[in-house]
């Protein structure tokens, strides 16, 4: 029975407003990604693959959790996150919507430019609603079929996709799913049948003990 285990990546430099400044762990994010390898190898878990986007901060995850240490770690870019900021930019000229600058904001913001995205109104993306559906989709159902127990560090907006597909969730619920993913939190989808279940989301056992409170982060 297929069972993947998905990591959103540690804190990255939230106080970025592009793509390629936000790609990279804060010192929150190295010492979140350290706890949860730690917390795995104490509980004891298993994994025949290990897989990673191939974006900075998905490896830099991988490599303070030392999931090497399971198997070899596969970089994929299909497990790459959607651009948010690129999209954005995109979202501000068809609606006049600037950018949030506040979680209340982005809460708001968020729901609103994925209907936008999905309904194909934005120009000048990297890619379509569709196609990041598509390569979600595609690269669960590879890694699903190659492995009995497979680690995934990848982003909040492809564990919310997951999320999206497996439960047939609409717009609106995606969005909620997105906004409620933390950092370095785990999540786990098991094939039953010929579907994949979800049976774990926004596990973060690693920080709940005391003096780790302040690390549980959503951005």
């Amino acid at each position: 029975m297929a069972q993947i285990t998905l990591v959103r990546h540690g804190q990255a430099n939230s106080a970025s407003t592009d793509e390629h400044g936000y790609d990279k762990l804060s010192p929150l994010g190295f010492e979140q990604a350290a706890w949860l390898g730690d917390h795995m190898r104490e509980t004891h878990q298993t994994f025949d693959s290990v897989y990673c986007g191939t974006l900075r901060r998905h490896i830099e995850t991988a490599q303070s959790m030392k999931a090497e240490e399971y198997a070899p770690v596969t970089q994929d870019a299909r497990l790459n996150e959607l651009a948010y900021f690129d999209l954005s930019k995109a979202y501000e000229v068809y609606s006049s919507e600037l950018m949030p600058t506040s979680s209340e904001a982005f809460a708001i913001h968020m729901p609103r430019l994925l209907d936008a995205w999905k309904a194909g109104h934005l120009q000048d993306i990297p890619e379509s609603f569709a196609a990041f559906e598509d390569r979600v989709s595609a690269a669960l159902e590879d890694i699903a079929a190659r492995s009995d127990r497979a680690l995934v560090v990848t982003s909040g907006g492809l564990i919310g996709m997951v999320t999206r597909q497996v439960l047939g969730l609409d717009i609106h619920g995606y969005a909620r799913m997105c906004l409620a993913i933390m950092n370095t939190s785990t999540h786990r989808v098991t094939r039953v049948g010929s579907s994949l279940a979800l049976t774990q989301f926004n596990n973060i056992a690693h920080l709940e003990q005391t003096g780790r409170h302040h690390a549980q982060t959503h951005i």
